[in-house]
């Protein structure tokens, strides 16, 4: 009898699974194993490599028809230089040209005379409260040209001046007869990159300390510098109009001299080495580097084509190479991964490129042999500025110990610093005049203003993907069966390698016809679906999703791809030269799964609600914002002044703080604060769920955020009951005490 019995038991149990394994109707069984959010990573970074790969084709096909004369060419060329302006963040108008000789108590601005060509200290107006400053050279005899000669960032000026020790090419173009100037460039050392009042220090290159919030504003460090030149070229031209100017550098200064020469037809020569490449690997080199949408239409290629001419190239330069930032210590962390390893092969390849384009029917391949030294290149840049070709032997000075090189470079680097600051402090008026063209008449001419935003946020900000256009072919497997619901395992394809991945939440108690609100549960950081329905140690989401399914409502619980540190954060970087991020991707996976959520045959399409934490919160500002299927949205733990959080070097819980390099968006600060987004959701309704010792933010922040949207609901569109906020004693967590009564207020009660 015992056998039978357990033979019985274990029937049972077979067949409970048997039925446990069944697959939601209308989806396939759920057969991948193995870690499925590690998948969906992998595979969009799968996606973007093929997208990387496949970038130079598009670019040629974008410029085949401006290729197709030279008139073409030129015709297409000046609106193209306005697109490279924008992604270099080269946009600010440059102040009246003034140079200045500096000197001091026991130090005279003119610092050497070698071989009759004088050297002093200099420094050159820029922007507002933007200097240059570094070396002039002025020639033995009367300038027969102008030249900026650039140094790669940690080359010392002095350096490419013969007055230490180094590459001297600097001095060498002023013995061919030349006047020189030659910027300071911000270096990649980090013993700067903090703030002693907020007792904060971190190991972030200085360059990338500077470009995360000139990002974030619209511009970019490289782009700085570029205006850098570009002033001396002002200085130049209003001294001596009819003198040829040129521009040359190496490494970080080649880069800043192929894009200055880009930018302005006033340079007629430009010569850099050891930077051309294909940028394929751009996302490995350090993060100053990235440029939003470069790819899309400009490699180095077609760079040089908006200068179209062929000569104006020389050897690349190998011997720079850069390891990467600081190691981590106590104290100094969060740099962005990156390293220079320049590869010259790389380099010539895409001069061919270029040449290819120019004369398609009869390119010459030019080898440079990658070895060639820059005194070489100082020869060619004579011959190209139309001077003598003879070599310029000079007597070489004693090295000198450069004294205060630290404090020049402190100076550049501050004034860096304090106008990107208040780019951000004045960013609110920029951004209420991007959005003057908003309506707010009436809620639903409101709503159809704002398709503008939404389009250019969109495409503009976040990243526009294709519309997806491979079938949904959803598959799941049960993973959950609880006294009063199950839950599923749910896997969707969006692209091909690119998945969405989630857990539905089902009540049991639904009739056949019966329809019911959704809500859609979001994780944080580093978080899975299962954290938003599970047990935890300490309350972060207070299983908020099984809360809620016990209510009666449908919950989805998303994976996003915000996991596996660095792995994803790359994703970013990956993404970013082609116009697109990680939110790119989390857009159109959310879409597709509110397109199978809608034909599951319970769902009230209608009513699909989103509720996020911490990033799950920055979740819930960007994805209603774009998609309106979500009839309303909780932003909990993350509502916040996000310019000043990704900005602000005085406040302690800012970005410029963290490793989290990937939460910076391109110009974001003079169109999209998180009101800004709120408005894009606006009429629907909208709440923010703050715990007081959450330290995302201050209280102040947040409500000095919150209250131009409650000012929009409220006061313009007259719908005050359809936005609040709830102030909670508690830190980064779901408290689901106001925010339960908003969805029931505005989805209907399912269960009392």
């Amino acid at each position: 009898m015992r056998n039978l019995f357990t033979c019985l038991i274990a029937f049972i149990y077979i067949a409970s699974a048997a039925s446990a394994a069944e697959p939601l109707p209308g989806t396939k069984p759920l057969e991948e194993t193995g870690d499925l959010a590690r998948i969906m990573v992998d595979g969009i970074h799968k996606y973007l490599d093929r997208e990387l790969a496949a970038s130079p084709a598009k670019r040629d096909e974008l410029w085949k028809a401006d290729l197709a004369s030279k008139e073409a060419l030129a015709k297409s060329t000046p609106a193209k230089r306005e697109r490279l302006k924008q992604i270099l963040g080269v946009v600010d108008e440059r102040v009246k040209p003034n140079l200045e000789y500096v000197s001091g108590p026991g130090k005279p601005s003119l610092l050497a005379e070698i071989d009759g060509c004088k050297i002093y200290a200099v420094r050159w107006a820029v922007l507002p409260g933007i200097d240059a400053e570094g070396l002039l050279i002025e020639p033995k005899d009367k300038p027969k040209a102008n030249v900026v000669a650039i140094p790669h960032a940690g080359q010392l000026p002095e350096e490419l001046a013969a007055l230490t020790k180094g590459d001297h090419f600097a001095l060498r173009i002023a013995l061919h007869g030349c006047r020189v100037l030659i910027p300071t460039i911000i270096d990649r050392k980090d013993d700067l990159s903090g703030n002693a009042k907020l007792k904060r220090q971190t190991n972030f290159p200085h360059r990338e300390f500077i470009y995360r919030m000139a990002y974030e504003m619209g511009r970019t460090l490289i782009g700085f510098e570029v205006q850098k030149v570009l002033a001396g070229v002002d200085w130049f031209l209003a001294n001596d109009a009819k003198l040829t100017i040129g521009v040359i550098g190496y490494g970080d200064g080649g880069m800043i001299a192929l894009y200055a020469g880009a930018l302005d037809e006033r340079i007629a020569i430009i010569n850099m080495g050891g930077i051309l490449s294909s940028k394929a690997n751009l996302y490995d080199e350090p993060i100053d580097r990235n440029l939003w949408g470069l790819l899309q239409e400009f490699g180095d290629a077609e760079t040089l084509l908006l200068r179209g001419a062929a000569n104006q190239h020389s050897p690349n330069i190998s011997g720079y190479n850069w390891a990467g930032p600081q190691p981590v210590k106590a104290g100094r962390a969060g740099a962005a991964p990156g390293k220079i390893e320049y590869e010259y092969v790389d380099g010539d390849k895409e001069f061919y490129r270029f040449q290819l384009k120019l004369n398609p029917k009869t390119p010459t391949r030019v080898d440079f042999g990658g070895l060639e030294q820059l005194s070489v290149n100082v020869l060619e840049f004579a011959k190209a500025l139309g001077l003598d070709e003879n070599k310029h032997d000079f007597n070489r000075p004693e090295p000198r110990a450069i004294s205060d090189s630290d404090s020049r470079h402190k100076r550049q680097f501050d004034q860096l610093i304090a106008f990107n600051q208040k780019l951000w402090r004045d960013s609110e008026t920029v951004r209420k005049d991007f959005w003057k063209k908003a309506d707010a008449a009436s809620p639903e001419v409101w709503d159809k203003s704002c398709e503008w935003y939404r389009e250019y946020f969109h495409s503009e900000v976040i990243g526009k993907l294709p519309e997806p256009k491979i079938p949904l072919n959803p598959r799941t497997r049960q993973v959950y069966d609880e006294k009063t619901w199950t839950g599923h395992e749910v896997v969707i394809d969006v692209y091909p390698d690119v998945i969405a991945q989630g857990i539905v939440l089902l009540p049991k108690d639904m009739k056949k016809d019966e329809k019911r609100p959704v809500v859609v549960c979001q994780h944080g950081l580093e978080g899975t679906p299962r954290k938003c329905i599970d047990a935890e140690k300490g309350p972060t989401y207070f299983e908020f999703a099984k809360k809620l399914v016990e209510k009666g409502y449908i919950v989805y619980c998303p994976q996003n791809p915000y996991i596996f540190g660095n792995h994803f954060r790359q994703i970013q970087r990956k993404a970013n030269p082609l116009k697109l991020s990680l939110f790119s991707f989390i857009i159109r996976q959310h879409q597709r799964t509110i397109d199978w959520l809608e034909t599951l045959p319970n769902v009230d399409s209608k009513r699909i609600a989103f509720y996020g934490l911490s990033y799950g919160g920055k979740t819930a500002m960007r994805v209603p914002a774009v998609e309106k299927r979500y009839c309303l949205s909780i932003c909990a733990g993350d509502f916040n002044e996000w310019i000043g959080k990704n900005v602000s070097v005085d406040l302690d819980r800012s970005y410029m703080w963290t490793n989290e390099y990937e939460m910076y968006e391109f110009n974001l600060g003079h169109t999209f604060n998180y009101a800004e987004m709120a408005y894009m959701i606006a009429p629907r309704p909208f709440m923010v769920e703050r715990g007081h010792d959450d330290g995302v933010g201050t209280d102040e922040m947040v409500a000095y955020e919150y209250a131009k949207v409650r000012y929009l609901y409220a006061n313009r569109l007259k719908i005050p009951d359809r936005t609040t906020i709830e102030f909670l004693p508690g830190g980064h967590q779901i408290f689901l005490k106001g925010t339960m009564d908003f969805l029931e207020k505005h989805l209907g009660v399912v269960k009392k």
